[in-house]
């Protein structure tokens, strides 16, 4: 039998390499001896050398087995990591029950992520009845342990009202006790607090602080908002400077983490020279990274780009490709510009029932230029039959728009009564309108008329 005390710290020494090499097999051996004299500490150790192979072959048996005999002890690892052998059914049946009862055990004893982990499961419902203001205990007695995990969860809780009233001040107490463990997440919805005046008034600096903290540590949406910080000056009343080198920086960073639209607003810095020297190809390389992750814009600008040969050559069947993409999104210059290609056969075989189709979802969007295309197919009957009455309708929305063409063509509409009662002062109307744009023939015609 022997002195169990003497076992144990014997077991100790080999382990640990006091005052001996280390030697886990004897470690073991002296583990073994204290822990079937029912020494807890020993069981517990005697388990974790099952668990993990430490001086013998891993055996989840006999891990779950001195486990539970060191938890009904009261030993509050051993309770812990005995509930997380049921939880996930590590040498032994998945047990939720079995799980939560030991976790609360554990929890008990202030082990700080048994604590959180019985908060996760009243908050998600496992194994259990969801239960808020039980995982709102749990997370409170592990974040007041400076469990950062517990903190950003308690902080969501009152930021948010679930099993909890809304309280942003407590909110914002949690994600910045978070935030200082050095949580990325809460770092980053600390700088939201702050640039908004969620529960704190508004900071820009601190916002700026916690951006750039969480943007250090990877947070691709803190780096966004940082870089969008220092392109707008957002926050220049409190000694936020504009600094495009910045701005350009963390947008790099950002897209490179495949953050679209930070890819898209870098596109934009090296398409127009904005903070750096103009770079097409890289404007094109950003666009397209951002186009493939389904930025509307930079579809419809990465479609342009290829239909003009803007930083690459020009390759009609990827404009189409990419036009295609922006429109079925709804960017209505993308459906504009898609139906132009299949009107004019750009890049692809004429088909006018696209056309038709593309002018008139842009057109439905209020986009003048579309209207006005629409309306010349349906007065001429191209690629639709002739429909006057729908041709009188998209000239008016398209005249409407400002669009000069479509002005002069309502005014010899109106002036000429072609299938609507004519109305001379409607016609002078619109001929006027259409002259102040400078548009030649409605000057002629005003001329003419003496107008």
């Amino acid at each position: 039998q022997g002195f169990i005390p003497s076992q144990y710290n014997l077991a100790n020494m080999y382990e640990d390499g006091e005052g001996t090499e280390i030697d886990f097999k004897e470690a073991f051996k002296w583990y073994k001896k204290a822990a079937e004299q029912g020494y807890g500490e020993a069981q517990y150790n005697l388990a974790i050398m099952y668990d993990n192979g430490k001086g013998v072959e891993i055996n989840k048996k006999e891990a779950f087995k001195w486990y539970k005999k060191a938890a009904e002890q009261g030993y509050g690892e051993a309770q812990y990591n005995l509930a997380i052998m049921y939880d996930d059914g590590d040498g032994i049946e998945i047990n939720k029950k079995e799980a939560l009862k030991w976790y609360k055990k554990a929890a008990e004893n202030e082990l700080v992520q048994a604590q959180f982990n019985l908060a996760i499961i009243y908050d998600n419902g496992e194994g259990v009845e969801i239960n808020k203001k039980e995982a709102l205990k749990w997370y409170k007695k592990a974040a007041e342990q400076g469990y950062d995990e517990a903190q950003y969860n308690l902080a969501i809780i009152y930021n948010n009202g679930e099993g909890a009233k809304i309280n942003k001040k407590e909110a914002f107490k949690w994600y910045k006790k978070a935030a200082e463990n050095g949580h990325e997440q809460a770092q980053y919805n600390l700088a939201i607090m702050y640039n908004n005046g969620e529960g704190v008034k508004i900071n820009k600096k601190e916002a700026l602080k916690w951006y750039k903290k969480a943007a250090e540590n990877g947070h691709e949406q803190a780096q966004y908002n940082l870089a969008i910080m220092y392109d707008d000056g957002d926050g220049i009343g409190d000694g936020i400077e504009i600094n495009k080198q910045e701005a350009l920086k963390w947008y790099k960073k950002a897209a490179e983490n495949g953050y679209g639209d930070a890819q898209f607003n870098l596109a934009i810095m090296y398409d127009d020279g904005d903070g750096v020297e103009i770079n097409k190809q890289e404007a094109l390389k950003w666009y397209k990274k951002a186009a493939e992750n389904g930025l509307v814009q930079a579809q419809y600008n990465l479609g342009l780009m290829y239909d003009i040969g803007d930083g690459t050559e020009v390759n009609k069947k990827e404009a189409l490709k990419w036009y295609k993409k922006s429109a079925e999104n709804g960017h209505e210059q993308a459906q504009y510009n898609l139906a132009i290609m299949y009107d004019n056969g750009d890049g692809v075989k004429i088909n006018k029932q696209e056309a038709l189709k593309w002018y008139k979802k842009a057109a439905e969007q209020g986009y003048g230029d579309a209207q006005y295309n629409l309306a010349i197919m349906y007065d001429n009957g191209d690629g639709v039959e002739i429909n006057k009455q729908e041709a009188i309708k998209w000239y008016q929305e398209s005249a409407k728009k400002g669009v000069p063409q479509a002005q002069y063509d309502l005014a010899v509409i109106y002036y000429n009564g072609d299938d609507i009662e004519q109305d001379i002062g409607e016609a002078i109307y619109w001929f006027k309108k259409s002259a102040e744009q400078g548009f030649k023939s409605s000057i002629q015609v005003l001329k003419s008329l003496g107008c």
